[in-house]
């Protein structure tokens, strides 16, 4: 039994077996239900490709949708900046002895060093 079929966009009265045709592109369903399991695919796929392009000329979704995500971002550095800080004080407390010990000789040597060129 042979199907003959005009393939899309050939010139009138030009017609294909549906056989060769199938061979030809390699996919060609083997019964009617795995033609409908084809198409079902073909129109998911389909689906997807215009969901795609529709999301890609959608201009202000993804600036908004960047915009959020700088903001995350830039509230996770906020957060990391103050554990930081946050711990940096917590060391500076256990070394503040020594600091303020050091800062007070650095200032009586230099008030000794000043003394002795204001006298000569």
């Amino acid at each position: 039994m042979t199907h003959e079929v005009r393939r899309a966009g050939a010139r009138p009265g030009t017609h294909v077996d549906a056989k060769a045709e199938a061979a030809a592109t390699g996919r060609g369903a083997k019964g009617p239900d795995e033609l409908r399991r084809q198409i079902e695919r073909t129109r998911h796929e389909l689906g997807d490709t215009v969901e795609e392009l529709a999301g890609k000329m959608d201009i202000k979704g993804r600036a908004r949708a960047r915009a959020e995500d700088l903001r995350d971002r830039a509230g996770a550095m906020t957060v990391q900046m103050r554990s930081s800080a946050a711990h940096a004080g917590q060391a500076g407390m256990r070394y503040r002895k020594p600091v303020v010990i050091g800062g007070a000789v650095v200032a009586v040597a230099v008030g000794a060093v000043m003394v002795r060129r204001h006298r000569c």
